[in-house]
């Protein structure tokens, strides 16, 4: 029987292992690794299926996640509105105030009949020069020249009363000397006199009214001007009263009125006798002097401005009344002052208002003060400072505590 010899142990004793053995041995090893591998398999297959699954949702989960992130984000922007700001631009004023005008005749009327009928004709039409006292129409009065023939009827009755009753007083004071009448009746004649005497002049002042309303039969122009308007026309019923309507208009324009409204921090700067300058759109680079007449010497409770009157010479009619413009003044308030866009300011009934954007993107409402107009933008006397960021066009849904989105940087204004 063959052996194997092996190694001797430490102890120096041989081990011999028969081939039988060895054989035995080593088919026993073989028959035991069959029987382990399956279930390694199985496991490796669920932990690969697993990762899959683990994969499978993440890739499905992930992408879903991010969607409503995003879609909520997109929701927060929609909520919130986009704005654009601008910073108040701090400028040095150059001495010159420009203001809108308004620009008035010197004398105007609105002319009303005074007597009611009929319009028997008009003698001056729109655009008509006329002079003072001129005939513009003339009124057909038929009710009112009867009842002023009465009239001088009545004076004439009641002036034939008065001298029966002074002759019949003069000859009872005869009697009363003779003593032929008694005391009592003379005095009854003298007050009879007396009552006589009264009721004419009632009557004479009835007379002259009649008369002075028959003289408004003729419409006259009050001052030499312009008829401006003209409102009725021939055969139209003139009636006078509450339902009375305006006939004609008239202006007077070789010196024109001009008004501006100054603003309050410009107030004590301007004086009678101050010089300025008119210009008016309807003469572009045509410059007309003017002159300070009056102020209200009193600021406006509404608008804080000062209410001030210029004049300015008409006498070539190349300024059109009613019209509007603008009057440059010198002023001596040099004070760095700040403007804004003009679409920046809200009209509410708080008064004007900005939207001023805080740095935690919140909206402060801020009441201010402004001053010079000068078109596209606005002086601005109090409320904001260069450091604030103010919308530009904000909504009128902005109110104060409102979150925005501040898009781009603050811009400035460039100087006016």
């Amino acid at each position: 029987m063959n052996t194997i010899e092996l190694e001797s142990n430490p102890n120096g004793a041989a081990s011999r292992l028969s081939s039988g053995e060895h054989s035995a041995a080593a088919g026993g090893d073989h028959a035991q690794i069959p029987a382990r591998r399956p279930a390694g398999r199985r496991a490796a297959a669920g932990v690969a299926a697993a990762a899959l699954l683990v994969a499978g949702l993440a890739l499905g989960f992930v992408p879903r996640w991010r969607e409503r992130r995003e879609t909520v984000a997109d929701m927060q922007q929609l909520d919130e509105p986009a704005v654009t700001v601008v910073a108040p631009t701090l400028e040095k004023p150059d001495n010159g105030l420009v203001l809108p005008a308004e620009i008035r005749p010197w004398r105007e009327a609105a002319i009303y009949a005074r007597a009611s009928g009929f319009l028997k004709d008009w003698a001056a039409d729109i655009g008509a020069h006329v002079a003072s006292g001129q005939l513009l129409a003339e009124i057909e009065t038929p009710d009112l020249d009867q009842q002023l023939d009465q009239a001088k009827a009545q004076v004439a009755l009641a002036r034939a009363n008065l001298h029966l009753a002074e002759t019949t007083d003069t000859r009872w004071q005869q009697l009363l000397k003779s003593a032929s009448v008694s005391e009592q009746e003379a005095d009854e004649k003298t007050a009879a006199r007396e009552a006589a005497a009264a009721s004419l002049a009632a009557d004479q002042a009835n007379m002259n009214r009649l008369r002075e309303l028959v003289s408004f039969e003729r419409i006259v122009a009050p001052f030499a001007g312009i008829v401006t308007a003209r409102s009725v026309d021939m055969g139209d019923l003139i009636v006078t009263g509450g339902a009375s309507r305006e006939l004609f208009h008239m202006a007077q324009v070789e010196k024109l009125r001009v008004y501006i409204r100054v603003p309050e921090a410009y107030g004590l700067d301007i004086a009678p006798g101050q010089m300025a300058t008119l210009t008016t759109p309807a003469s572009p680079g045509r410059v007309f002097p003017a002159r300070v007449v009056t102020t209200s010497e009193a600021i406006s409770t509404a608008s804080r401005t000062l209410l001030t009157e210029l004049e300015v010479d008409n006498s070539q009619n190349r300024i059109l009344p009613n019209s509007f413009g603008e009057v440059s003044l010198k002023v001596a308030n040099s004070d760095p002052v700040l403007t804004l866009p003009s679409n920046s300011i809200l009209f509410r009934a708080q008064g004007l208002q900005v939207a001023v954007a805080r740095p935690d993107r919140t909206v402060e409402m801020r009441p201010v003060k402004t001053g010079r107009d000068f078109g596209q933008t606005i002086e601005i006397l109090g409320g904001v400072t260069p450091a604030d960021r103010v919308i530009v066009n904000p909504t009128d849904a902005l109110v104060s505590g409102a979150k925005v989105r501040v898009q781009g940087a603050p811009g400035t204004l460039a100087a006016n």
